[in-house]
């Protein structure tokens, strides 16, 4: 479960209690995976309920939950079944999202044709929404209910999982780099609201990252996104990495940061 940089980090999460949407594949398993490898007990959540519980049953201690984040009620049952067994919530780390394969494949398709890419006229408002649903309106959801738990307490550390492409937008994915400039600027609000009550809210904001969407992204993006001058796509478990420094007394000076994770492929 462990590795050389967790045991290297042995009991820096000791006696917390962690929340962990997207558990069931990708960087928020890593994230689940490494927590329970520093010491946490884990809540791991996901939409997927037989792969959140597949996940869970490798790490000691950990609850699978199975929660769509995008329905509201969801989410608040998920953190009330972590509040009524451990009383509390130390850190929760929001990596749940989609993208949309399909637009993936238009914008391919104008690629290898060398055509220019065109796909907001034939975006439809179901797959509008669904991005939108899930990533801006669920990390809403995620942290309101959050801070309901941890500002009576007044401490905890949120980090929830944004984009490289919040900041450079790629042609013909308006609903997917929308939502997550969304992230990142709910987040920052949210963050500084938060502070006064000893709750610290962070983001990561990934490149490109090898996880089941990654899977999906057809050959003639994933050769565009891996281009030379920058670091191969990175794993879940340097995304995760990332994640919990935010969530740790380490980053106890940071809050409302958006660090970009994405191996040197541009700055802002």
């Amino acid at each position: 479960m462990g590795d050389e940089k967790d045991n290297g980090r042995a009991g820096r999460f000791d006696g917390h209690v962690a929340l962990v949407t997207g558990a069931g594949s990708g960087i928020g398993a890593a994230v689940a995976r490494r927590f329970a490898a520093q010491g946490a007990e884990v809540f791991a959540a996901d939409i997927d309920g037989a792969a959140v519980a597949a996940v869970a049953k490798e790490l000691p201690g950990a609850h699978a939950l199975t929660v769509d984040v995008a329905d509201p009620a969801q989410v608040d049952r998920a953190f009330d079944e972590a509040v009524r067994v451990r009383g509390r919530l130390d850190v929760v780390v929001h990596a749940a999202g989609v993208d949309d394969p399909t637009a993936k494949e238009w914008i391919a398709g104008a690629v290898l044709a060398g055509r220019p890419v065109e796909v907001t006229g034939r975006l439809g408002d179901d797959a509008w929404r669904r991005v939108l649903r899930v990533n801006l309106d669920g990390t809403f959801h995620v942290l309101r209910a959050a801070l309901r738990v941890m500002v009576p307490r007044r401490r905890g550390a949120v980090v929830t999982v944004g984009s490289s492409s919040a900041f450079d937008t790629l042609a013909g994915y308006p609903h997917y780099a929308a939502s997550k400039a969304g992230v990142h600027a709910l987040s920052q609000a949210v963050a500084k609201e938060a502070i006064a009550f000893g709750v610290r809210v962070n983001t990561v904001a990934p490149g490109p990252t090898e996880t089941g969407m990654a899977a999906r992204t057809p050959a003639a993006l994933r050769q565009g996104f891996a281009g030379p001058g920058a670091r191969p796509y990175a794993t879940p478990e340097e995304i995760a990495d990332i994640a919990l420094f935010l969530a740790s007394d380490e980053a106890a000076n940071l809050v409302g940061a958006v660090l970009l994770a994405n191996g040197g492929r541009f700055t802002v």
